[in-house]
């Protein structure tokens, strides 16, 4: 049974941190693709971040130079460092494994986990 683990998340001003990741099992985590999505009330879902097998990372032009994303093969876990939060990163982050090669198309998804900051 495959499943993806969330915790982190939570409550914090604007221009604070927090931190959130995600366990993976019942599949093969270190040959697959990550990332993490969000999705503010009334929007569309948006990527925020990618990391390949080979730790090549991506990032959104609206989160670059604040979140960082990171992975551990050998605990099967992803992390999303957010430094320096702002009030429009208020949503529902999502982790994201296996990527199949069409757009947002990955083969397993976490539960979301809400990020709310207060100005």
């Amino acid at each position: 049974q495959v499943q993806l683990v969330k915790s982190g998340g939570g409550s914090v001003q604007a221009g604070g941190s927090l931190k959130l990741s995600c366990v993976g099992s019942g599949y093969d985590f270190s040959r697959c693709r990550m990332a993490w999505y969000r999705q503010a009330p009334g929007k569309e879902r948006e990527l925020v971040s990618i990391i390949s097998t080979s730790y090549t990372t991506l990032y959104s032009d609206s989160v670059k130079g604040r979140f960082t994303i990171s992975r551990v093969d050998v605990d099967k876990m992803l992390v999303l460092q957010m430094m320096s939060l702002k009030t429009e990163d208020t949503a529902m982050y999502y982790c994201a494994a296996c990527w199949r090669g069409g757009d947002d198309d990955y083969k397993y998804w976490g539960q979301g986990t809400q990020v709310t900051v207060s100005s």
